[in-house]
């Protein structure tokens, strides 16, 4: 346990503004639900019902897939509503492990934050946006891979350009696209009870025949349908700009996560009363199946409202993953120049153009089944993490913390369960390559941590080079002038 650590948590605790000074305070109640809502619901509920029907073999058994993930994505974001309003910093599982574990593993999480997980996740995102956009304009056959690619880097580019030139600027794309994602999932809901009433059942009869029982494609089925639930915990990553958080935080919480369950499932429901398994594991744009048989000649609404979906859901992404990267390189993790914000505009521009790049850089190998799958796998790793260093070591060694929000110590032993499990599935019953690399990136930031952190070997042009890029951007240290 790093001591320095608790004692800053502890003063960060009573007064977060007294141990330095943070990004304005721009995020209300509305605004946190928004982005919490408007990252989770994005490509996955449009591109992920399939993977997990697939992986399953049966209807029933995915609809329970759904609803076992939407019950640990809000037993998960339970247990970080406690550890927010205790640690009342923005970087999320980051700042949590930083201060209750100390610098090396806080650090591994953040080098496969930044430079695997986060980019994996904006890439992924972007490139179901770009599937959904430029659908309508190939109805007879799949769209060329580099036009994709190419749509989803202007998606990332446009963002990006948003995200650093004004923070409430972002919290208005976030909340108009949250209700525009939010009302294309009832109209697909209420389709779906349309066909009911009109008795459209036969898909639910022997719901549970053919289902596929084995570790991996169960695990692999949860990490599909938990990418869907992805973003449950963005708004721990921006606390330092939520007002209120220790009432906010919880509260947004408990309002965004069920309601975004309780969606998915209605979703589900609908897909399977219109389309049979085999119609839906044959497609790769659900939304778009589903909207040809429902709405006719209207189906292609269906490819506007998916795309609008992930839009919001990448934006959701731009807001959080760049202060997480901000966090970092203000606790001597990253490179000074990421800590630093726009002068006027109160922005982490420099973390956001640099996540940008590398998620840039991602898209342009990458697939988006193949990005869900090692993307789940480092992230539940990490999860299990913040669970053991975080949560559980808080509640049994320092119970006298100040808390106004408390879950059962039950609650973070069962998300810890479900991370190990996820964690192992896929290596256990089917054991892939993939894996290997996958790990041996996630490890490999020990390289890069003992001489560059633990003996601050850094050459001495990245000062000039900070120099530099602090005047061509025109930004400041985080912890001054602002």
């Amino acid at each position: 346990m790093c001591q320095d650590g608790l004692r800053r948590m502890a003063t960060v605790t009573m007064d977060a503004e007294t141990e330095k000074l943070s990004l304005k305070r721009e995020i209300g109640l509305i605004g946190a639900v928004s982005l919490i809502a408007g990252s989770m619901i994005g490509s996955g509920i449009f591109m992920c019902p399939q993977s997990v029907l697939s992986n399953v073999g049966s209807p029933g058994a995915s609809l329970v897939i759904w609803a076992c993930c939407g019950l640990l994505a809000i037993m998960g974001s339970l247990c970080f509503a406690e550890l927010g309003t205790v640690i009342q910093e923005s970087g999320g599982e980051y700042v949590y492990i930083l201060r209750t574990s100390g610098p090396f593993l806080a650090f591994m999480l953040i080098f496969n934050s930044v430079l695997l997980k986060g980019p994996a996740g904006v890439a992924g995102v972007a490139l179901s946006f770009a599937q959904y956009a430029v659908a309508p304009f190939y109805l007879d056959c799949a769209p060329p891979v580099r036009v994709v690619k190419c749509v989803a880097a202007a998606a990332i580019i446009l963002l990006a350009t948003v995200n650093c030139l004004n923070v409430r600027w972002s919290i208005s794309v976030q909340i108009v696209f949250t209700l525009a994602k939010v009302l294309s999932l009832v109209g697909i809901v209420i389709g779906g009870v349309v066909m009911l009433i009109k008795g459209h059942t036969d898909n639910f009869e022997g719901s549970f025949a053919n289902t596929t029982v084995g570790i991996s494609p169960i695990g692999i089925a949860f990490y599909q349908g938990l990418w869907a639930y992805g973003g449950w915990n963005n708004l721990n990553s921006v606390t330092e700009e939520l007002k209120r958080p220790e009432v906010n935080l919880p509260r947004a919480l408990l309002i965004a996560v069920p309601m975004v369950t309780v969606l998915y499932l209605l979703v589900n429901v609908s897909y399977l009363t219109v389309l049979t398994p085999s119609e839906m594991m044959s497609t790769s744009t659900v939304a778009v199946t589903w909207g040809n048989k429902v709405l006719g000649s209207w189906g292609w609404t269906m490819s506007v409202a998916a795309a609008l979906s992930a839009f919001g859901c990448l934006n959701g992404k731009f807001f959080s993953g760049g202060r997480v990267c901000f966090v970092a390189a203000r606790e001597g993790h990253m490179p000074g120049i990421l800590a630093m914000a726009h002068v006027h505009r109160l922005t982490p521009s420099p973390a956001l153009i640099f996540t940008t790049t590398i998620s840039l850089l991602v898209l342009i190998p990458g697939d988006f089944q193949s990005i869900v799958n090692y993307l789940g796998f480092s992230r539940w790793f990490f999860y299990a993490i913040t669970m053991i260093s975080g949560l559980l070591y808080l509640k049994i060694k320092k119970p006298e913390l100040p808390r106004p929000y408390r879950v059962p110590i039950l609650l973070p032993i069962l998300v810890l369960v479900a991370a190990v499990f996820l964690v192992l599935a896929p290596i256990i019953d089917d054991p892939q390559i993939e894996y290997l690399y996958v790990t041996a990136f996630m490890m490999s930031g020990v390289l890069v941590y003992v001489p560059c952190i633990h003996y601050k070997l850094c050459p001495g042009v990245l000062e000039k080079l900070t120099v530099f890029m602090q005047i061509l951007l025109e930004v400041v240290p985080a912890d001054k002038n602002l």
